[in-house]
C-alpha cells in the first residue's frame, strides 16, 4: 500500500468547520507530515497556515477534504487527472463520499498513514458540447452531467444515441446521466437505479418524462453517449456538471459524453463498508416510529 507524507488539505470555507481542521493540523503535524493547504483552509486559520496556490496540491500523496460531499465533488475533479488520492472528513450534511467522521479522525488517519486503508477508482464522465457556432466545451463531472430547461415549468425535447445507435426521442424536464457514484445522488431521486461503484455502468435517467414508459437505461461505460438537443430554435437548456458547473445548450447542440480517461481515486478507512454507507444515509432496516 502507499504511504502517504506529503499531506494536501482542502476545505470549504466554514466558521463552523476549524476545530475539525486545526485538530488535524495538529494531528499530521505530530506524524511529521508535509502540509501543503489551499486558501479556505488558511482564511479559517490564518494564524497557523499559509494558503499555497491551487497547483502545489498536484505533488501531495494525498489530499484530505474536510467538508461535504460538494466539497469532495470539486476537489476530485481538480485531482483526478493529476491521479491524486482523496480522503473525505465529514462536515457537510448527508456524507456519503466524505466517510470519516471528525470524532473517529485520529484512530481513521492513524491506520491510512500506516498503510492500512481500503482505496476504491470511482469512473467519472467526460463531456463537451459540439455545437457549429463556437465549438466544443469541456465539462467533467464524477456524480452526474444533467440537463435541463432554462424555461421552469417547460419540457424539452432531445434524443440519445449510444455509440451510434439511436435509442430514443424523448419529451421531458430533461435527463440526468449518473456514474455509479452519482447513483445515489439527482439519478436516485429521478427514480433510476443503485450502481454499485464497481459496476463498469453509466445511467440515463429522464426528468418527469411525458411517456411514463420513459424510464431509466443502464448502459456499460465502455460506450459513448450522445444527446441531442431538438425542437424550437428558440429552446434554451443548461447543462450541469456535478451541479455545480454549467454550460448553456441550444436547439441543435449535441452533448457527448464518455467515461473520462482516469477515475477518482477515493482512500476509505479499514472499517468502509459501501452497504453500511447505504443502510445509514438512506435508513435503510430501520423501523417505522
Amino acid at each position: 500500500m502507499q504511504r502517504f507524507s506529503t499531506i494536501g488539505i482542502v476545505a470549504k470555507r466554514d466558521a463552523a468547520i476549524a476545530s475539525t481542521l486545526a485538530t488535524l493540523i495538529e494531528f499530521l503535524r505530530d506524524h511529521d507530515c508535509e502540509i501543503i493547504t489551499d486558501a479556505g483552509c488558511a482564511a479559517l486559520l490564518p494564524e497557523q497556515l499559509d494558503a499555497c496556490a491551487p497547483e502545489a496540491l498536484h505533488a501531495c500523496d494525498l489530499v484530505i477534504v474536510v467538508g461535504g460531499d460538494g466539497t469532495l465533488l470539486h476537489a476530485g475533479r481538480a485531482l483526478a487527472a493529476r491521479d491524486v488520492p482523496i480522503l473525505g472528513i465529514n462536515q457537510g450534511r448527508l456524507g456519503f463520499m466524505v466517510d470519516v467522521a471528525p470524532n473517529d479522525l485520529a484512530a481513521s488517519l492513524t491506520a491510512v498513514l500506516a498503510g492500512d486503508y481500503h482505496e476504491e477508482q470511482r469512473p467519472m464522465l467526460d463531456a463537451h458540447i459540439e455545437r457549429d457556432t463556437d465549438g466544443r466545451h469541456q465539462l467533467l463531472a464524477v456524480n452526474d452531467l444533467v440537463i435541463r430547461n432554462q424555461a421552469a415549468i417547460r419540457m424539452i425535447e432531445f434524443e440519445t444515441f449510444l455509440d451510434d445507435a439511436f435509442i430514443s426521442t424523448h419529451r421531458a424536464d430533461g435527463i440526468i446521466v449518473a456514474t455509479p457514484t452519482g447513483s445515489t445522488a439527482y439519478a436516485l431521486s429521478g427514480g433510476g437505479p443503485i450502481i454499485h461503484p464497481g459496476v463498469d455502468a453509466v445511467t440515463l435517467v429522464p426528468i418527469c418524462p411525458h411517456a411514463l414508459s420513459d424510464r431509466p437505461v443502464v448502459v456499460s461505460a465502455q460506450h459513448s453517449i450522445r444527446i441531442r438537443l431538438i425542437g424550437d430554435a428558440r429552446t434554451r437548456a443548461v447543462c450541469t456538471a456535478d451541479g455545480q458547473h454549467n454550460e448553456t445548450i441550444r436547439s441543435g447542440d449535441t452533448l457527448c459524453v464518455q467515461r473520462a480517461p482516469r477515475p477518482l481515486r477515493l482512500i476509505h478507512p479499514p472499517s468502509y463498508n459501501y452497504f453500511e454507507v447505504l443502510r445509514s444515509k438512506l435508513h435503510w432496516g430501520r423501523d417505522r416510529v
